[in-house]
């Protein structure tokens, strides 16, 4: 172990997940500082997981049995088996992410060859552990199809990213999905945060760096920062190293503004590597930058190749296993990587060498008997080989033209059926068809019937019209009769002059076209009448209505008395002037324009710290906020009483009603408040809109028609 410290690193996985991770730093020369950003708890409610956990014991050949379970995380994979009452079955397939959770399904006993572990391969030039890889395991080992109209279970975190889950679903695949576990902000202790005051404090000499696993981490330390930290802290935070495993995480800490991030790849070996590669000792920088100074382009590639990042995309909450250290029971002491080592190297040191092949016998001498000894046997076989080929052949031969009899027996069974079906189908139309007729038939005959009917009516009617045709200026002169009653009525009890002007016009439309001296004076007493109406003013009652309606919609926004808001008071007080010109303008002594001017100061001082209001009621004051709600509903109801007097036009229940409502708002409110002065002034323009006017009667018209009913 170096005797001096490299760095401190600030592990922030969730607490008791990187204790291989710490071990590997301290060995490495590296002080490490747990600061979890994220916490594992349980779903509030498991019910669903174990109804799935439950179906997973289904027999093999149930059609509603998984075809394949997905573990996207370590997490996952140790709440899942904590709920699991038996052991897992052989049978079924299971998929995870990474090496992290392929070592969490050994600790469960779930492992190669006793079962199917589907896992991107981690021999690969370039390995990815995220759902992209994931996926193409899954389609290498079931093929393109193999998932189609089969159930897949996911299980998985509360939340996370959606891509596995579509892109097994646009396969075919009908995915369900569990949550195990969730995500929880931690709040970190108070000596922690004081850890990492000091860290952000400390001299540039004293390096340090984060290691951040998830972009949901990336987003909580940003968040914490801006609780705990001041600016400038915020500001040598994000000038701070970060070490991500994965490129989302990167990208997310950078749209976060952090300026300097390196990615290590996933595992704790590589997270490792990338930190030694950032931190060297003392003894390696010192020849590092002396290499560097006699070999600049080589420095500039060893630094790379030390540095070396992962081109794998996820996302922070996608299913990878960025460090295979996150699930909660103790990681081995060895890493996942050594371990496939050891045991590839194992399993090669355990097979079976293979056996000496003992010496063959001498030869046995050779006779032309034995010769055709061995000929005659094999031409034997020969004829019996092909008598059985024939005899092979011609089985099949009856097999498949006993198949054809069979299936053409099927096929003339079938089309007599179809033909059993459409003959039937037959007689059901031609039934249907003569029960048509019938109605039809019947339908006829109605119809004959209310064509005999309507010739009836039809002679009724042209008797009546010829009976109208001799009255018709009666006929004409009822019909106004009755519009005019109609529009009297309408005015006295609406006071709506335009429609009764517009009623007598109409009657004096139809008068026009019957001539005679009566109708004549009929017409002209309807003149007379539309002249009144229009001479009559006319009051605006929907623009009237429309002010109380507003008047209405602010009543709740309206401040009481008791509740205007107080400025806050501010000292104010003007620069003090040159007391010495001052003195030498007025001949006065200067302590005397200095005593003045502190006086005045403090003066202004002391008033402008004190405000004072006057409140001519003191009711308005000892109004609770309860009651200050059903004074706003007093108010609005008797708004709303006078807006029903207006379009009734009882001008005593609508002064009335205008009054209280403008006392109550003079009395409970702040009169000071423009809102509420803006309320009062529409009551007040209501109240001084609302003159009756006279409106004028129809009674001229209507004594004309009378007169000419009764035929004076």
């Amino acid at each position: 172990m170096a005797s001096e410290r490299r760095a401190t690193i600030v592990i922030t996985r969730p607490a008791g997940q990187s204790s291989a991770l710490l071990e590997r730093l301290a060995s490495a020369g590296f002080d490490a500082l747990e600061f979890p950003l994220i916490d594992i708890a349980p779903v509030a409610d498991d019910a669903p997981l174990r109804a799935a956990l439950d179906e997973l014991f289904l027999p093999a050949d149930a059609p509603a049995r998984y075809a394949l379970v997905v573990f996207v995380s370590p997490n996952a994979i140790d709440h899942a088996f904590s709920r699991l009452g038996a052991p897992w079955p052989a049978d079924l397939p299971v998929a995870a992410v990474g090496p992290g959770s392929v070592t969490a399904l050994a600790r469960q006993g779930v492992h190669a060859p006793s079962h199917r572990v589907i896992s991107p391969s981690a021999e690969a030039a370039d390995p990815r552990f995220d759902s992209e890889a994931l996926y193409s395991a899954i389609e290498a080992h079931f093929g393109a199809h193999g998932l189609d109209g089969k159930r897949v279970l996911i299980v998985r975190g509360d939340g996370g990213r959606e891509w596995l889950a579509e892109r097994l679903t646009q396969a075919g695949a009908r995915v369900e999905k569990a949550a195990a576990y969730r995500r929880v902000l931690p709040e970190p202790s108070m000596q922690k945060w004081e850890r990492i005051h000091a860290l952000l404090a400390a001299e540039p000499g004293a390096r340090h760096a984060w290691l951040l696993t998830s972009s949901e981490g990336v987003r909580n330390l940003d968040e914490l920062a801006h609780e705990h930290l001041t600016g400038d802290e915020i500001v040598l935070l994000k000038r701070t190293l970060l070490v991500c495993p994965h490129p989302r995480i990167a990208e997310a800490a950078r749209g976060a503004g952090f300026d300097r991030i390196t990615v290590s790849g996933a595992g704790d070996e590589r997270i490792a590597q990338s930190l030694e590669a950032s931190f060297p000792a003392d003894s390696a920088g010192a020849s590092a930058q002396a290499h560097a100074a006699s070999d600049p382009e080589a420095y500039a590639r060893a630094s790379s190749a030390a540095s070396a990042t992962t081109n794998t995309a996820s996302s922070s909450s996608a299913p990878t296993d960025a460090s295979p250290a996150t699930a909660p029971a103790p990681q081995p002491a060895h890493h996942p990587a050594q371990s496939r080592m050891t045991d590839s190297n194992d399993s090669k040191k355990a097979s079976p060498q293979p056996n000496v092949t003992p010496p063959l016998p001498p030869n046995t001498p050779f006779t032309p008997f034995e010769q055709q000894k061995r000929s005659g046997s094999v031409g034997i076989v020969l004829l019996w080989l092909v008598i059985v080929v024939l005899a092979v052949a011609a089985g099949a031969g009856a097999f498949v033209l006993n198949r054809k009899f069979d299936r053409a027996d099927t096929q003339l069974s079938q089309r007599l059926a179809q033909a059993d079906e459409q003959n039937a189908d037959l007689r059901a139309k031609a039934d249907q068809a003569a029960s048509a007729t019938t109605v039809l038939g019947t339908q006829i005959i109605q119809l004959q019937g209310k064509l005999a009917d309507a010739e009836t009516h039809s002679q009724a009617l042209q008797q009546q019209y010829q009976d109208l045709a001799a009255n018709r200026d009666d006929w004409t002169v009822a019909e106004v009769e009755q519009i005019l009653s109609s529009a009297s009525q309408q005015l006295q009890l609406t006071g709506n002059v335009q429609l009764a002007l517009f009623a007598l016009q109409s009657a004096d439309t139809r008068l026009a076209a019957t001539t005679g001296p009566q109708v004549v004076a009929i017409r002209k007493a309807i003149a007379l009448d539309i002249d009144k109406l229009k001479a009559t003013p006319t009051t605006d009652l929907t623009g009237l209505a429309i002010k109380l309606d507003t008047a209405i919609d602010q009543i709740d926004q309206l401040p009481l008395a008791g509740e205007a808001p107080i400025a806050p008071a501010r000292a104010q007080a003007a620069a003090p002037a040159d007391s010495a010109s001052i003195a030498a303008a007025t001949g006065e002594p200067r302590w005397k324009v200095l005593w003045r001017q502190i006086t005045s100061g403090i003066g202004q001082q002391l008033s402008s710290l004190v405000s004072v209001r006057r409140i001519d009621n003191a009711d308005a004051m000892l109004t609770s906020p309860d009651q200050g709600y059903f004074v706003r509903e007093n108010v609005k109801l008797r708004l709303l009483s006078a807006r029903l007097s207006l379009l009734s036009r009882s001008e005593p229940t609508l002064k009335s009603d205008l009054h209280a409502a403008d006392a109550a708002l003079a009395r409970y409110f702040d009169p000071a408040s423009k809102k509420v002065q803006a309320v009062r002034d529409l009551v007040k323009q209501v109240d001084q809109a609302s003159l009756a006017v006279a409106v004028p009667n129809l009674n001229a018209s209507l004594a004309a028609v009378h007169q000419f009913k009764r035929g004076g």
